[in-house]
């Protein structure tokens, strides 16, 4: 029988009757969106509840654009997300790796975004994204 690679968990948020807090009109721009940012929102079974999936990185990043936007009617998935990236926090993962994945996943990334996401300095950014480099 052949090994099977195992993936990685990604985090998972619940977001309990989403389209009741939000509309469904901007869920559907919500699922977009986080497509966009190499994350998942769908929905659980044939329930009302919702969950969004995704790397750490791309989940800070999905939060970023959203909180951007200004909309008031998604400020129920950014409560979410914020708590739930929270959550995340509190099982650090290094700033090295923080860094090593977000440019992994979005290899043109700029330093300031680097920056924002990973609360990091210049120098911080600029040695992972020379490392990142360094690799291909």
């Amino acid at each position: 029988m052949a090994n099977k690679k195992t993936q990685p968990t990604l985090p998972c948020i619940a977001l309990p009757s989403l389209i009741h807090r939000i509309g469904g009109e901007t869920c559907k721009r919500a699922k977009v969106i986080a497509l966009d940012h190499h994350c998942e929102l769908k929905r659980i079974r044939r329930s009302r509840n919702w969950q969004l999936t995704g790397t750490t990185a791309n989940l800070t990043l999905l939060l970023s654009r959203i909180q951007t936007e200004q909309d008031e009617t998604m400020d129920y998935l950014i409560s979410k997300l914020q708590a739930g990236l929270l959550a995340q926090n509190d099982k650090p993962e290094s700033k090295a790796a923080q860094l090593a994945s977000l440019i992994q996943y979005h290899p043109d990334i700029t330093l300031n975004e680097l920056m924002e996401a990973t609360h990091c300095t210049m120098a911080e950014a600029r040695v992972a994204r020379f490392h990142f480099q360094e690799f291909e």
